[in-house]
Protein backbone atom coordinates (compact mmCIF):
# COMPACT_ATOMS: atom_id res chain seq x y z
CA UNK A 1 0.00 0.00 0.00
CA UNK A 2 1.47 3.51 -0.59
CA UNK A 3 2.34 5.78 2.12
CA UNK A 4 -0.11 8.03 0.86
CA UNK A 5 0.47 11.97 1.23
CA UNK A 6 3.16 12.59 3.55
CA UNK A 7 3.27 14.90 6.40
CA UNK A 8 6.05 17.19 6.93
CA UNK A 9 8.70 14.63 8.66
CA UNK A 10 10.73 15.46 11.34
CA UNK A 11 13.76 17.29 10.86
CA UNK A 12 17.33 15.79 10.13
CA UNK A 13 19.12 13.14 8.58
CA UNK A 14 16.28 10.67 8.23
CA UNK A 15 13.93 12.74 6.07
CA UNK A 16 15.06 12.11 2.73
CA UNK A 17 14.67 8.75 3.32
CA UNK A 18 11.26 8.78 4.39
CA UNK A 19 10.53 11.30 1.53
CA UNK A 20 12.15 9.04 -0.82
CA UNK A 21 10.05 5.67 0.22
CA UNK A 22 7.21 7.92 -0.16
CA UNK A 23 7.81 9.11 -3.75
CA UNK A 24 8.79 5.68 -4.72
CA UNK A 25 5.54 4.37 -3.50
CA UNK A 26 3.82 6.48 -5.49
CA UNK A 27 5.65 6.13 -8.28
CA UNK A 28 4.88 2.10 -8.00
CA UNK A 29 0.96 2.88 -7.33
CA UNK A 30 1.21 5.68 -10.48
CA UNK A 31 2.70 2.89 -12.90
CA UNK A 32 0.34 -0.30 -11.07
CA UNK A 33 -2.49 2.23 -12.80
CA UNK A 34 -1.01 3.91 -15.67
CA UNK A 35 1.07 0.56 -17.29
CA UNK A 36 2.78 2.53 -19.95
CA UNK A 37 1.46 5.60 -19.24
CA UNK A 38 4.08 8.33 -18.76
CA UNK A 39 4.39 9.89 -15.10
CA UNK A 40 5.38 13.33 -14.16
CA UNK A 41 7.01 15.42 -11.64
CA UNK A 42 3.95 17.18 -11.02
CA UNK A 43 1.85 13.58 -10.56
CA UNK A 44 4.44 12.76 -7.65
CA UNK A 45 3.95 15.91 -6.23
CA UNK A 46 0.14 15.43 -6.24
CA UNK A 47 0.36 12.18 -4.89
CA UNK A 48 2.35 12.67 -1.91
CA UNK A 49 1.84 16.45 -0.72
CA UNK A 50 5.61 17.22 -1.10
CA UNK A 51 7.68 20.44 -2.49
CA UNK A 52 8.53 20.31 -6.32
CA UNK A 53 11.68 20.94 -5.46
CA UNK A 54 12.00 17.66 -3.12
CA UNK A 55 10.24 15.84 -5.63
CA UNK A 56 12.81 17.04 -7.78
CA UNK A 57 16.14 15.96 -5.43
CA UNK A 58 14.17 13.12 -4.72
CA UNK A 59 13.77 11.77 -8.12
CA UNK A 60 17.54 13.07 -9.00
CA UNK A 61 19.25 10.88 -6.31
CA UNK A 62 16.65 8.00 -7.14
CA UNK A 63 18.58 8.11 -10.90
CA UNK A 64 21.53 8.33 -9.87
CA UNK A 65 20.90 4.94 -7.91
CA UNK A 66 19.65 3.60 -11.04
CA UNK A 67 16.06 3.13 -9.15
CA UNK A 68 14.55 5.32 -11.47
CA UNK A 69 14.81 6.13 -15.65
CA UNK A 70 14.02 9.77 -16.89
CA UNK A 71 13.25 10.89 -20.50
CA UNK A 72 12.57 14.02 -20.65
CA UNK A 73 10.26 14.66 -18.25
CA UNK A 74 9.08 11.58 -18.21
CA UNK A 75 9.82 9.07 -14.86
CA UNK A 76 9.81 5.40 -14.73
CA UNK A 77 10.94 2.77 -12.46
CA UNK A 78 13.93 0.59 -13.50
CA UNK A 79 14.62 -2.79 -13.19
CA UNK A 80 17.36 -2.08 -10.29
CA UNK A 81 15.04 -1.12 -8.33
CA UNK A 82 14.12 -4.98 -7.54
CA UNK A 83 17.34 -5.64 -5.82
CA UNK A 84 15.46 -3.84 -2.89
CA UNK A 85 12.90 -6.84 -2.81
CA UNK A 86 14.94 -8.87 -3.22
CA UNK A 87 16.97 -8.12 -0.41
CA UNK A 88 13.55 -8.93 1.48
CA UNK A 89 13.05 -12.41 -0.36
CA UNK A 90 16.27 -13.39 0.12
CA UNK A 91 16.13 -12.76 4.12
CA UNK A 92 13.13 -14.40 4.05
CA UNK A 93 14.61 -17.55 2.35
CA UNK A 94 10.91 -18.34 1.03
CA UNK A 95 11.61 -18.57 -2.77
CA UNK A 96 14.42 -21.26 -1.78
CA UNK A 97 12.74 -23.14 0.91
CA UNK A 98 9.39 -23.79 -0.64
CA UNK A 99 9.84 -22.63 -4.15
CA UNK A 100 10.19 -26.05 -5.52
CA UNK A 101 7.92 -27.48 -3.53
CA UNK A 102 5.00 -24.89 -5.61
CA UNK A 103 6.84 -25.98 -8.92
CA UNK A 104 6.02 -29.39 -7.72
CA UNK A 105 2.34 -28.97 -6.97
CA UNK A 106 1.56 -26.84 -9.67
CA UNK A 107 3.04 -29.89 -11.90
CA UNK A 108 0.94 -32.62 -10.02
CA UNK A 109 -2.10 -30.91 -9.33
CA UNK A 110 -2.37 -28.67 -12.88
CA UNK A 111 -3.09 -25.37 -11.39
CA UNK A 112 -1.21 -22.18 -10.21
CA UNK A 113 0.25 -22.44 -7.13
CA UNK A 114 1.46 -19.42 -4.73
CA UNK A 115 2.82 -18.98 -1.76
CA UNK A 116 1.95 -15.66 0.47
CA UNK A 117 2.78 -13.87 3.86
CA UNK A 118 0.88 -11.72 6.03
CA UNK A 119 1.31 -8.12 6.15
CA UNK A 120 -0.16 -5.73 7.68
CA UNK A 121 -4.28 -6.45 7.15
CA UNK A 122 -3.17 -7.73 4.03
CA UNK A 123 -1.56 -11.00 2.03
CA UNK A 124 1.68 -10.08 -0.13
CA UNK A 125 2.64 -13.09 -2.25
CA UNK A 126 6.50 -14.04 -2.16
CA UNK A 127 6.25 -17.47 -4.47
CA UNK A 128 4.65 -18.06 -7.75
CA UNK A 129 4.48 -21.42 -9.79
CA UNK A 130 2.20 -20.53 -13.18
CA UNK A 131 0.63 -22.74 -14.99
CA UNK A 132 -0.07 -21.26 -18.84
CA UNK A 133 -3.28 -20.88 -20.02
CA UNK A 134 -5.23 -18.26 -22.38
CA UNK A 135 -6.94 -17.60 -18.85
CA UNK A 136 -3.91 -17.11 -16.57
CA UNK A 137 -4.72 -16.92 -12.58
CA UNK A 138 -0.86 -16.34 -10.86
CA UNK A 139 -0.57 -13.57 -8.79
CA UNK A 140 2.65 -11.47 -9.26
CA UNK A 141 4.99 -11.39 -6.62
CA UNK A 142 5.06 -8.32 -4.16
CA UNK A 143 1.12 -7.88 -4.60
CA UNK A 144 -0.97 -7.05 -2.06
CA UNK A 145 -4.73 -8.40 -1.55
CA UNK A 146 -7.23 -7.18 1.10
CA UNK A 147 -7.15 -9.87 3.98
CA UNK A 148 -10.63 -9.86 3.67
CA UNK A 149 -10.71 -10.72 -0.07
CA UNK A 150 -8.23 -14.11 -0.24
CA UNK A 151 -7.71 -17.41 1.18
CA UNK A 152 -4.37 -16.99 2.50
CA UNK A 153 -6.15 -13.66 4.54
CA UNK A 154 -8.36 -15.44 6.66
CA UNK A 155 -5.51 -18.08 7.83
CA UNK A 156 -3.18 -15.13 8.67
CA UNK A 157 -6.21 -12.88 10.20
CA UNK A 158 -6.81 -16.25 12.88
CA UNK A 159 -3.66 -14.67 14.26
CA UNK A 160 -5.01 -11.49 14.54
CA UNK A 161 -4.66 -9.81 18.13
CA UNK A 162 -7.52 -6.79 18.91
CA UNK A 163 -4.82 -4.17 17.82
CA UNK A 164 -5.47 -5.57 14.53
CA UNK A 165 -8.65 -6.44 14.23
CA UNK A 166 -9.40 -2.22 15.16
CA UNK A 167 -6.58 -1.31 12.81
CA UNK A 168 -8.49 -4.03 10.21
CA UNK A 169 -11.83 -2.27 10.74
CA UNK A 170 -9.98 1.15 10.48
CA UNK A 171 -8.69 0.48 7.01
CA UNK A 172 -12.01 -0.90 5.61
CA UNK A 173 -14.19 1.98 7.33
CA UNK A 174 -11.38 4.72 5.36
CA UNK A 175 -11.07 2.68 2.07
CA UNK A 176 -14.13 0.77 1.24
CA UNK A 177 -13.58 0.57 -2.41
CA UNK A 178 -9.90 -0.97 -1.66
CA UNK A 179 -8.33 1.76 -3.63
CA UNK A 180 -5.46 1.04 -1.67
CA UNK A 181 -5.32 -1.96 -3.32
CA UNK A 182 -4.14 -1.77 -6.87
CA UNK A 183 -3.83 -5.88 -7.37
CA UNK A 184 -7.46 -6.42 -7.24
CA UNK A 185 -10.45 -5.16 -9.13
CA UNK A 186 -11.71 -1.77 -7.46
CA UNK A 187 -14.92 -2.01 -5.66
CA UNK A 188 -17.54 -0.01 -7.47
CA UNK A 189 -19.31 0.33 -4.31
CA UNK A 190 -18.91 -0.16 -0.46
CA UNK A 191 -18.67 -3.98 0.06
CA UNK A 192 -21.36 -4.99 2.45
CA UNK A 193 -20.30 -7.46 5.31
CA UNK A 194 -18.24 -9.85 3.99
CA UNK A 195 -18.84 -12.30 6.64
CA UNK A 196 -14.72 -12.18 7.23
CA UNK A 197 -14.65 -12.90 10.82
CA UNK A 198 -17.02 -16.17 10.10
CA UNK A 199 -14.51 -17.15 7.87
CA UNK A 200 -11.86 -16.39 9.80
CA UNK A 201 -12.87 -18.56 12.45
CA UNK A 202 -14.12 -21.35 10.35
CA UNK A 203 -10.11 -21.41 8.64
CA UNK A 204 -8.66 -21.25 12.38
CA UNK A 205 -10.90 -24.46 13.44
CA UNK A 206 -10.30 -26.58 9.63
CA UNK A 207 -6.99 -25.47 8.82
CA UNK A 208 -7.54 -24.20 5.67
CA UNK A 209 -9.53 -21.48 3.63
CA UNK A 210 -11.31 -20.77 0.31
CA UNK A 211 -11.63 -17.95 -1.69
CA UNK A 212 -15.07 -18.15 -3.74
CA UNK A 213 -15.33 -15.41 -6.46
CA UNK A 214 -14.21 -13.05 -3.21
CA UNK A 215 -11.48 -11.23 -5.76
CA UNK A 216 -13.09 -11.02 -9.46
CA UNK A 217 -16.13 -13.48 -10.64
CA UNK A 218 -14.85 -17.02 -11.45
CA UNK A 219 -11.81 -17.23 -9.40
CA UNK A 220 -11.20 -19.81 -6.90
CA UNK A 221 -8.58 -20.66 -4.19
CA UNK A 222 -7.90 -22.83 -1.71
CA UNK A 223 -4.97 -22.19 1.18
CA UNK A 224 -3.46 -23.92 3.96
CA UNK A 225 -0.74 -22.49 5.98
CA UNK A 226 2.86 -23.23 7.11
CA UNK A 227 3.95 -22.94 10.17
CA UNK A 228 7.14 -22.44 12.28
CA UNK A 229 8.60 -24.49 15.18
CA UNK A 230 6.45 -22.59 17.34
CA UNK A 231 3.28 -23.01 15.92
CA UNK A 232 3.32 -19.14 14.36
CA UNK A 233 1.89 -19.33 10.46
CA UNK A 234 4.67 -18.21 8.63
CA UNK A 235 3.00 -18.36 5.39
CA UNK A 236 0.33 -19.56 3.34
CA UNK A 237 0.25 -21.88 0.12
CA UNK A 238 -2.45 -20.88 -2.54
CA UNK A 239 -3.80 -22.82 -5.15
CA UNK A 240 -5.70 -20.84 -7.80
CA UNK A 241 -8.23 -22.18 -10.14
CA UNK A 242 -11.02 -21.01 -12.55
CA UNK A 243 -14.73 -21.71 -12.03
CA UNK A 244 -14.47 -22.83 -15.92
CA UNK A 245 -12.63 -26.01 -13.80
CA UNK A 246 -13.35 -26.27 -10.56
CA UNK A 247 -15.58 -25.31 -7.74
CA UNK A 248 -14.84 -24.66 -4.15
CA UNK A 249 -15.81 -28.00 -3.56
CA UNK A 250 -14.36 -29.52 -6.41
CA UNK A 251 -10.94 -27.47 -5.83
CA UNK A 252 -10.75 -28.34 -2.20
CA UNK A 253 -11.13 -32.55 -3.14
CA UNK A 254 -8.88 -32.02 -5.72
CA UNK A 255 -5.90 -29.98 -4.05
CA UNK A 256 -6.61 -30.19 0.22
CA UNK A 257 -4.86 -33.34 0.12
CA UNK A 258 -1.84 -32.98 -1.75
CA UNK A 259 -1.23 -29.55 0.01
CA UNK A 260 -1.56 -31.00 3.36
CA UNK A 261 0.63 -34.43 2.15
CA UNK A 262 3.45 -31.67 1.46
CA UNK A 263 3.13 -29.95 4.69
CA UNK A 264 5.84 -31.73 7.15
CA UNK A 265 8.18 -30.99 4.09
CA UNK A 266 7.68 -27.35 3.64
CA UNK A 267 7.97 -26.53 7.13
CA UNK A 268 11.14 -28.48 7.83
CA UNK A 269 12.99 -26.86 4.72
CA UNK A 270 11.50 -23.65 6.35
CA UNK A 271 13.38 -24.97 9.55
CA UNK A 272 17.02 -25.06 7.18
CA UNK A 273 19.60 -22.71 6.62
CA UNK A 274 18.66 -21.35 3.23
CA UNK A 275 21.17 -21.13 0.43
CA UNK A 276 23.56 -18.21 0.11
CA UNK A 277 23.53 -16.18 -2.73
CA UNK A 278 26.30 -14.13 -4.29
CA UNK A 279 25.41 -10.61 -4.06
CA UNK A 280 24.01 -9.28 -7.69
CA UNK A 281 26.84 -8.09 -9.67
CA UNK A 282 27.51 -4.56 -9.65
CA UNK A 283 24.40 -3.97 -7.65
CA UNK A 284 25.20 -5.42 -4.03
CA UNK A 285 25.83 -2.64 -1.03
CA UNK A 286 29.34 -1.76 -0.61
CA UNK A 287 31.83 -4.35 0.12
CA UNK A 288 33.22 -4.33 3.66
CA UNK A 289 36.94 -3.21 4.96
CA UNK A 290 37.22 0.18 5.22
CA UNK A 291 35.47 0.99 1.50
CA UNK A 292 34.45 4.62 0.43
CA UNK A 293 31.09 4.82 1.37
CA UNK A 294 29.74 5.28 -2.18
CA UNK A 295 27.03 7.87 -1.05
CA UNK A 296 29.64 10.47 0.58
CA UNK A 297 31.32 10.18 -3.02
CA UNK A 298 27.93 11.04 -5.00
CA UNK A 299 27.41 13.80 -2.71
CA UNK A 300 30.86 15.23 -3.71
CA UNK A 301 30.25 15.02 -6.97
CA UNK A 302 26.63 15.77 -7.60
CA UNK A 303 26.49 18.49 -4.75
CA UNK A 304 23.34 19.59 -2.92
CA UNK A 305 20.91 18.20 -5.54
CA UNK A 306 21.72 14.54 -4.09
CA UNK A 307 19.94 13.73 -1.04
CA UNK A 308 22.80 11.48 0.76
CA UNK A 309 20.84 10.11 3.35
CA UNK A 310 18.02 8.72 0.90
CA UNK A 311 20.91 6.67 -0.77
CA UNK A 312 22.91 5.66 2.43
CA UNK A 313 19.36 4.36 3.70
CA UNK A 314 18.11 2.34 0.37
CA UNK A 315 22.28 0.95 0.84
CA UNK A 316 20.91 0.17 4.29
CA UNK A 317 17.91 -1.71 3.54
CA UNK A 318 19.22 -3.89 0.84
CA UNK A 319 22.14 -4.64 3.15
CA UNK A 320 19.84 -6.28 5.37
CA UNK A 321 19.32 -9.02 2.87
CA UNK A 322 23.03 -10.02 1.96
CA UNK A 323 24.71 -11.68 4.76
CA UNK A 324 27.79 -10.71 5.41
CA UNK A 325 31.38 -12.91 5.34
CA UNK A 326 31.63 -15.44 8.41
CA UNK A 327 28.29 -14.98 9.07
CA UNK A 328 25.67 -18.29 9.39
CA UNK A 329 23.62 -19.05 5.75
CA UNK A 330 20.61 -18.20 7.41
CA UNK A 331 22.34 -14.84 9.26
CA UNK A 332 20.03 -12.71 7.53
CA UNK A 333 16.47 -14.42 7.85
CA UNK A 334 17.29 -14.29 11.59
CA UNK A 335 18.18 -10.94 11.31
CA UNK A 336 21.48 -9.07 10.66
CA UNK A 337 22.75 -6.86 13.89
CA UNK A 338 23.81 -2.85 13.49
CA UNK A 339 27.48 -4.18 13.55
CA UNK A 340 27.44 -6.47 10.72
CA UNK A 341 24.76 -4.15 8.71
CA UNK A 342 27.67 -1.23 8.91
CA UNK A 343 30.40 -3.20 7.45
CA UNK A 344 28.75 -4.33 4.91
CA UNK A 345 27.48 -0.71 4.24
CA UNK A 346 30.83 0.63 5.01
CA UNK A 347 28.69 3.54 6.77
CA UNK A 348 29.44 4.48 10.36
CA UNK A 349 27.55 2.69 12.84
CA UNK A 350 25.20 6.29 14.36
CA UNK A 351 24.44 6.64 10.37
CA UNK A 352 23.37 2.98 9.78
CA UNK A 353 21.26 2.65 12.95
CA UNK A 354 19.23 6.09 11.93
CA UNK A 355 18.65 4.10 8.78
CA UNK A 356 17.67 1.06 10.89
CA UNK A 357 15.19 2.66 12.76
CA UNK A 358 13.39 5.03 10.19
CA UNK A 359 12.81 1.74 8.21
CA UNK A 360 11.71 -0.14 11.46
CA UNK A 361 9.65 3.17 12.07
CA UNK A 362 7.78 3.29 8.61
CA UNK A 363 7.56 -0.87 8.54
CA UNK A 364 9.88 -2.03 6.02
CA UNK A 365 11.99 -3.55 9.19
CA UNK A 366 11.45 -4.52 12.50
CA UNK A 367 13.21 -6.18 15.48
CA UNK A 368 13.87 -9.74 14.62
CA UNK A 369 14.71 -10.74 18.39
CA UNK A 370 13.51 -8.65 21.83
CA UNK A 371 16.80 -7.07 22.68
CA UNK A 372 16.35 -5.20 19.83
CA UNK A 373 19.95 -6.05 18.51
CA UNK A 374 18.81 -7.19 15.19
CA UNK A 375 16.82 -6.22 12.27
CA UNK A 376 15.55 -8.14 9.37
CA UNK A 377 13.31 -6.42 6.38
CA UNK A 378 9.30 -7.00 6.21
CA UNK A 379 7.34 -7.74 2.86
CA UNK A 380 6.19 -4.60 2.87
CA UNK A 381 9.53 -3.99 0.79
CA UNK A 382 8.01 -5.80 -2.15
CA UNK A 383 5.68 -2.53 -2.35
CA UNK A 384 8.86 -0.66 -4.34
CA UNK A 385 7.79 -1.56 -7.83
CA UNK A 386 8.42 -4.83 -7.39
CA UNK A 387 5.58 -6.60 -8.96
CA UNK A 388 5.29 -4.51 -11.71
CA UNK A 389 9.21 -4.58 -12.51
CA UNK A 390 8.41 -8.41 -12.25
CA UNK A 391 6.07 -8.26 -14.89
CA UNK A 392 8.69 -6.75 -17.53
CA UNK A 393 9.66 -9.40 -20.19
CA UNK A 394 13.10 -9.95 -21.00
CA UNK A 395 12.85 -7.34 -24.40
CA UNK A 396 10.87 -5.08 -22.27
CA UNK A 397 14.07 -5.07 -19.78
CA UNK A 398 16.30 -4.89 -22.16
CA UNK A 399 15.17 -2.23 -24.55
CA UNK A 400 15.64 1.21 -22.12
CA UNK A 401 19.46 -0.06 -22.28
CA UNK A 402 19.14 -0.40 -25.98
CA UNK A 403 17.56 3.11 -26.53
CA UNK A 404 20.56 4.58 -25.01
CA UNK A 405 22.88 2.48 -27.29
CA UNK A 406 21.38 3.99 -30.02
CA UNK A 407 21.26 7.39 -28.88
CA UNK A 408 25.42 7.16 -27.71
CA UNK A 409 26.61 5.83 -31.28
CA UNK A 410 23.42 6.92 -33.69
CA UNK A 411 23.14 3.57 -34.90
CA UNK A 412 20.56 0.75 -34.99
CA UNK A 413 20.61 -2.02 -32.50
CA UNK A 414 19.30 -5.37 -32.04
CA UNK A 415 18.20 -8.39 -30.10
CA UNK A 416 18.20 -11.83 -31.10
CA UNK A 417 17.76 -15.16 -29.73
CA UNK A 418 18.99 -18.52 -31.61
CA UNK A 419 15.87 -20.61 -33.24
CA UNK A 420 16.72 -23.65 -34.86
CA UNK A 421 19.45 -22.94 -37.54
CA UNK A 422 18.24 -19.35 -37.62
CA UNK A 423 18.32 -16.16 -35.90
CA UNK A 424 14.97 -14.55 -34.42
CA UNK A 425 14.77 -11.12 -33.95
CA UNK A 426 13.28 -10.16 -30.67
CA UNK A 427 13.65 -6.26 -29.84
CA UNK A 428 14.69 -3.78 -32.10
CA UNK A 429 15.44 0.14 -31.64
CA UNK A 430 16.29 2.08 -35.16
CA UNK A 431 18.18 5.19 -35.21
CA UNK A 432 16.72 8.07 -37.84
CA UNK A 433 18.63 7.88 -40.91
CA UNK A 434 17.96 8.93 -44.74
CA UNK A 435 19.75 5.73 -45.13
CA UNK A 436 19.00 2.80 -42.55
CA UNK A 437 18.47 -0.78 -41.57
CA UNK A 438 14.93 -1.84 -41.83
CA UNK A 439 14.67 -5.13 -40.06
CA UNK A 440 11.30 -5.64 -37.98
CA UNK A 441 10.62 -8.23 -34.61
CA UNK A 442 10.47 -11.41 -35.62
CA UNK A 443 12.56 -11.62 -38.82
CA UNK A 444 14.91 -14.26 -39.81
CA UNK A 445 18.00 -14.84 -40.80
CA UNK A 446 20.30 -17.92 -41.54
CA UNK A 447 22.87 -17.85 -38.34
CA UNK A 448 26.16 -18.65 -40.36
CA UNK A 449 25.82 -15.32 -42.04
CA UNK A 450 24.90 -13.29 -39.43
CA UNK A 451 26.81 -11.39 -36.50
CA UNK A 452 24.53 -12.34 -33.74
CA UNK A 453 24.12 -15.87 -35.25
CA UNK A 454 27.85 -16.54 -34.65
CA UNK A 455 27.49 -14.68 -31.11
CA UNK A 456 24.56 -17.19 -29.89
CA UNK A 457 26.72 -20.26 -32.15
CA UNK A 458 30.08 -19.58 -30.31
CA UNK A 459 27.86 -19.54 -26.81
CA UNK A 460 26.70 -23.30 -27.31
CA UNK A 461 28.84 -26.02 -25.78
CA UNK A 462 31.18 -28.20 -28.04
CA UNK A 463 28.30 -30.60 -28.96
CA UNK A 464 26.42 -28.20 -29.76
CA UNK A 465 28.24 -26.55 -32.11
CA UNK A 466 29.59 -29.47 -33.42
CA UNK A 467 26.31 -30.90 -34.10
CA UNK A 468 25.10 -27.64 -35.88
CA UNK A 469 28.24 -27.52 -38.22
CA UNK A 470 27.79 -31.50 -38.92
CA UNK A 471 24.28 -30.16 -40.41
CA UNK A 472 25.26 -27.36 -42.45
CA UNK A 473 24.76 -26.31 -46.01
CA UNK A 474 25.60 -22.80 -46.06
CA UNK A 475 24.47 -21.15 -48.92
CA UNK A 476 26.09 -17.63 -50.53
CA UNK A 477 24.25 -14.60 -49.86
CA UNK A 478 26.34 -12.16 -51.08
CA UNK A 479 30.14 -12.63 -52.57
CA UNK A 480 31.38 -12.07 -49.53
CA UNK A 481 29.57 -15.03 -47.66
CA UNK A 482 31.93 -17.40 -45.63
CA UNK A 483 30.40 -21.09 -47.01
CA UNK A 484 33.58 -23.12 -46.02
CA UNK A 485 32.59 -25.21 -42.83
CA UNK A 486 35.54 -25.41 -41.92
CA UNK A 487 36.20 -21.89 -42.21
CA UNK A 488 33.08 -21.59 -40.06
CA UNK A 489 33.92 -23.40 -37.28
CA UNK A 490 37.60 -21.46 -37.19
CA UNK A 491 35.11 -18.13 -37.30
CA UNK A 492 33.25 -19.28 -34.20
CA UNK A 493 35.94 -20.01 -32.10
CA UNK A 494 37.55 -17.01 -32.71
CA UNK A 495 34.30 -15.53 -31.60
CA UNK A 496 33.99 -17.21 -28.63
CA UNK A 497 38.04 -16.27 -27.58
CA UNK A 498 37.22 -12.81 -28.66
CA UNK A 499 34.07 -12.02 -27.53
CA UNK A 500 32.46 -10.32 -30.14
CA UNK A 501 31.68 -11.00 -34.08
CA UNK A 502 32.08 -8.80 -37.12
CA UNK A 503 29.96 -9.94 -40.07
CA UNK A 504 31.17 -7.10 -43.13
CA UNK A 505 28.73 -7.84 -46.07
CA UNK A 506 28.10 -11.03 -45.72
CA UNK A 507 24.16 -11.21 -45.13
CA UNK A 508 23.83 -8.05 -47.79
CA UNK A 509 25.27 -6.26 -50.14
CA UNK A 510 27.08 -2.98 -47.61
CA UNK A 511 25.54 -4.17 -44.77
CA UNK A 512 27.70 -4.33 -41.22
CA UNK A 513 26.90 -5.51 -38.03
CA UNK A 514 28.62 -6.21 -34.83
CA UNK A 515 27.38 -8.39 -32.40
CA UNK A 516 28.31 -9.10 -28.42
CA UNK A 517 26.96 -12.04 -26.55
CA UNK A 518 24.29 -11.22 -23.44
CA UNK A 519 24.57 -14.11 -20.64
CA UNK A 520 22.15 -15.02 -18.17
CA UNK A 521 22.80 -15.21 -14.37
CA UNK A 522 24.39 -18.73 -14.88
CA UNK A 523 26.58 -16.96 -17.57
CA UNK A 524 25.06 -18.86 -20.60
CA UNK A 525 24.55 -16.62 -23.57
CA UNK A 526 20.99 -16.29 -24.25
CA UNK A 527 20.75 -13.51 -26.44
CA UNK A 528 23.34 -11.09 -28.82
CA UNK A 529 23.38 -7.80 -29.39
CA UNK A 530 24.10 -6.10 -32.04
CA UNK A 531 24.53 -2.56 -34.05
CA UNK A 532 24.17 -2.61 -37.72
CA UNK A 533 25.39 0.12 -39.83
CA UNK A 534 26.53 0.27 -43.63
CA UNK A 535 29.68 -0.15 -44.43
CA UNK A 536 30.75 2.56 -46.60
CA UNK A 537 30.94 4.58 -43.59
CA UNK A 538 34.34 3.56 -42.30
CA UNK A 539 36.39 0.63 -42.22
CA UNK A 540 35.81 -2.47 -40.25
CA UNK A 541 38.63 -2.00 -37.85
CA UNK A 542 37.30 1.62 -37.15
CA UNK A 543 33.71 0.16 -36.42
CA UNK A 544 35.11 -1.95 -33.80
CA UNK A 545 36.97 0.52 -32.21
CA UNK A 546 34.28 2.76 -31.81
CA UNK A 547 31.30 0.60 -31.94
CA UNK A 548 32.85 -2.27 -29.21
CA UNK A 549 32.72 -0.14 -25.80
CA UNK A 550 29.41 0.86 -26.03
CA UNK A 551 28.20 -2.73 -27.32
CA UNK A 552 29.41 -4.20 -24.55
CA UNK A 553 28.35 -1.42 -21.76
CA UNK A 554 25.00 -2.26 -23.02
CA UNK A 555 24.77 -5.86 -23.13
CA UNK A 556 26.56 -5.64 -19.37
CA UNK A 557 23.92 -3.25 -18.43
CA UNK A 558 21.25 -5.94 -19.82
CA UNK A 559 23.23 -8.39 -17.74
CA UNK A 560 22.67 -6.84 -14.57
CA UNK A 561 18.94 -5.93 -14.85
CA UNK A 562 18.16 -9.39 -15.75
CA UNK A 563 20.17 -11.44 -12.90
CA UNK A 564 18.24 -8.63 -10.74
CA UNK A 565 14.99 -9.38 -12.02
CA UNK A 566 15.40 -13.15 -11.94
CA UNK A 567 17.17 -13.45 -8.67
CA UNK A 568 13.72 -15.46 -7.32
CA UNK A 569 11.69 -15.57 -9.88
CA UNK A 570 10.98 -16.19 -13.76
CA UNK A 571 10.80 -12.76 -15.89
CA UNK A 572 7.38 -11.58 -16.14
CA UNK A 573 4.98 -13.77 -18.12
CA UNK A 574 6.91 -16.83 -16.98
CA UNK A 575 9.67 -16.30 -19.21
CA UNK A 576 11.96 -18.45 -19.84
CA UNK A 577 14.99 -16.69 -21.12
CA UNK A 578 16.59 -18.44 -23.73
CA UNK A 579 14.45 -21.81 -23.73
Amino acid sequence: MSLGPVTPPVNGPVGPLERGLAVLCELTRLAAHRGEGAVRPGDLVRGTGLARSVVDRVVGTLEQLGYVRLDGRDISLATRLMELGNAYLAASGLPDALGPFAERLADGLDESVSVAVPDGDGARFVVQATRRRTMSLAFRIGDLLPAERCAPGALFAAEWDEPAWAAWRARRAADPLDAAFPAVPPRHRPAADTGFEARVREAARTGWAADDQLIEPGLVAVSVPVRDASGRTVCAVNVVSHTSRHDVASLRAAVLGPLRAELPAMEAALASPPVRRPPEDGHGPAAAGGAEDPARAAKRELGTGYLQSLARGLTVLRALGTPGEGEEGDGARRGRTLTAVAETTGLPRATARRSLLTLVELGYAEYAEADGRAFRPLPRVLELGYAPLGDLSFTELARPHMRELVRTVHESASLAVLDGDDIRYVARVPTVRIMSVNITIGTRFPAYATSMGRVLLAGLDAGGRAEYLAGLDPKPLTRHTVTAVPELARVLERTGRDGYALVDEELEEGLRSLAVPVRGADRRVVAALNIATHAGRGSAEAAVEELLPALRTAAARIEADLATASAHHLLGAGERVGA
